[in-house]
C-alpha cells in the first residue's frame, strides 16, 4: 500500500507553482493602457482650441436701437425683357447670364436678309428717281431758252404768237415735272431711311447699362415682340437688371406701420450674410393696404452698393430709432450665436481671458435682427466666443482664428 500511495504522489500534478503566473502577465499591458489614457487626457487638454471671438458692445453707446423689425426681399426697380421690335429669326445672341454690358451694346442680331434686300431695292429707287429730276431739269432749262428765243424773234416779228404760247407752255409742263420729280425723291428718300430702320431693328441692343441675369433666345430661334403662340417663338433674348436700382421691399403689419416713416434710418441683413449689416433708409410708405395680408409695403433704399447684393435675396430689415427717443437699454449686444442655449441650464457664453476660455452664465433680454441684448454676465469690451465648439471646456485652451 505503501508503494502504491507512493506512486500515485508522483503522478500527481502539482498546480501551486503556476497558478500567480497569469496575474503576472496581464500587469505590464494594463499598466501601459493607463499610462496612455492618461497621456492622451494630457495632451488633449494642453491643445488650444480654435475659435472666433468677438467683443461685447455696450448697449448704451451702440447707436439707434430697433423699434420694428420685418422681412423682405432685394427687388429691381429697373429690370427689362430686351427683344426685337421685329419678328425674325435670331442670327446670332453676344451675351451670357452674369455678363456686365453699356448702354446701347449690342446683344444681339437677327437674320437681315430680306431687310438688306429692301434696302438695296430702295436705294436703286432713290437713284432713278434723281436720275430723272437731272433730266427734267436739263429740259427745263432748254425750254426757258426756247421760251425766250421765241420773245425773240416775236419782238422782231419774225414768228407768230401761236409759237410763244406753244414754248411757254411746254417750259410749264417741264416746270410741273420737276416739282413731281423732286417729290420722288424725298419718297424714295424716306423709303431708304424706312428700310436703314428696318434693317437696325435686327439688332437688338441694351436699353440700360445692367447685368444679365437671364439668357431667352439661341441662334436659329424665332423672335417677336409679342406672343405668336404655341411656344415656339421667343419673346426676348435676354432679362437686364439695373444693378445700382436695387432696393428692399418689406410687407410692415399695418398695426404697426404707424412706427415707420419716411427718411427713417434702418439696418438691413442678407439672409446669405447674417453678420453683415447693410446700411439703408425709408424711402416711401405705399399708401395701400393688402386686405388678405394686413400689411403696408414699405419701400427701403440701400444706401451701401455692393456686388453682393442681388434681385431677390431675403432680407431682414430693423427700422431704427435713435438713443433717447425711447427707453435706454443697459447691458451689451452679442451676436445671438454666440449664446449657448441649454434646457438643463442657465443660457451661458465663454469669456476669453489670456487665452483662457471661462464659460460664464448670462441673462438675455431683447432679440434684434441677429444680435441679443444680454443685461448680465458680460461686460462692455470682454471677448467672447461665437459658435462655441463641441470641444470647448470651461478652462480650455484657445486659439483666436480669423473669421
Amino acid at each position: 500500500m505503501d508503494r502504491a500511495e507512493q506512486m500515485l504522489k508522483e503522478l500527481r500534478i502539482d498546480r501551486s507553482a503556476k497558478a500567480g503566473k497569469p496575474r503576472r502577465r496581464w500587469r505590464w499591458p494594463l499598466a501601459i493602457v493607463v499610462a496612455l489614457v492618461v497621456l492622451w487626457l494630457v495632451l488633449g487638454r494642453s491643445g488650444p482650441v480654435a475659435v472666433e471671438t468677438v467683443v461685447a458692445r455696450d448697449a448704451a453707446s451702440s447707436g439707434p436701437v430697433s423699434v420694428l423689425d420685418a422681412t423682405g426681399y432685394v427687388v429691381a426697380r429697373r429690370q427689362a425683357t430686351v427683344s426685337a421690335k421685329i419678328t425674325g429669326k435670331v442670327r446670332e445672341v453676344l451675351i451670357e447670364e452674369g455678363m456686365r454690358v453699356a448702354e446701347g451694346q449690342v446683344v444681339a442680331r437677327l437674320d437681315d436678309t430680306d431687310a438688306q434686300a429692301q434696302f438695296a431695292l430702295s436705294a436703286a429707287q432713290l437713284n432713278a428717281a434723281r436720275a430723272q429730276l437731272g433730266e427734267v431739269r436739263a429740259n427745263l432749262a432748254l425750254a426757258e431758252r426756247e421760251v425766250e428765243r421765241q420773245k425773240a424773234l416775236i419782238a422782231r416779228k419774225l414768228v407768230s404768237e401761236s409759237v410763244l404760247d406753244q414754248a411757254q407752255t411746254e417750259r410749264a409742263a417741264l416746270a410741273a415735272r420737276l416739282a413731281s420729280a423732286q417729290q420722288q425723291v424725298q419718297v424714295s428718300e424716306r423709303a431708304l431711311a424706312v428700310a436703314q430702320i428696318n434693317i437696325d431693328n435686327t439688332i437688338v441692343r441694351a436699353p440700360f447699362a445692367g447685368v444679365v441675369i437671364a439668357k431667352a433666345a439661341q441662334p436659329g430661334e424665332m423672335i417677336s415682340p409679342v406672343s405668336a403662340g404655341g411656344g415656339f417663338t421667343r419673346t426676348g433674348i435676354c432679362t437686364l437688371v439695373d444693378m445700382d436700382s436695387l432696393e428692399i421691399e418689406v410687407d410692415v403689419n399695418e398695426a404697426y406701420i404707424g412706427r415707420v416713416q419716411p427718411e427713417m434710418p434702418v439696418q438691413a441683413v442678407l439672409n446669405a450674410y447674417p453678420d453683415w449689416k447693410i446700411p439703408a433708409k425709408v424711402i416711401a410708405i405705399i399708401p395701400a393696404a393688402d386686405r388678405a395680408k394686413a400689411t403696408v409695403k414699405v419701400r427701403i433704399a440701400i444706401t451701401e452698393r455692393d456686388p453682393r447684393i442681388v434681385p431677390d435675396m431675403g432680407v431682414r430689415v430693423s427700422f431704427l430709432e435713435a438713443p433717447g427717443a425711447g427707453e435706454v437699454l443697459s447691458g451689451v449686444w452679442l451676436p445671438s450665436r454666440a449664446i449657448v442655449e441649454n434646457k438643463d441650464a442657465a443660457p451661458a457664453v465663454f469669456v476669453v481671458a489670456d487665452s483662457i476660455a471661462k464659460r460664464r452664465e448670462v441673462k438675455t433680454g431683447t432679440i434684434a435682427d441677429a444680435e441679443t441684448l444680454v443685461t448680465s454676465g458680460v461686460k462692455d469690451g470682454e471677448v467672447v466666443v461665437l459658435s462655441p465648439p463641441p470641444a470647448l471646456r470651461d478652462g480650455s485652451k484657445v486659439l483666436d482664428k480669423k473669421p
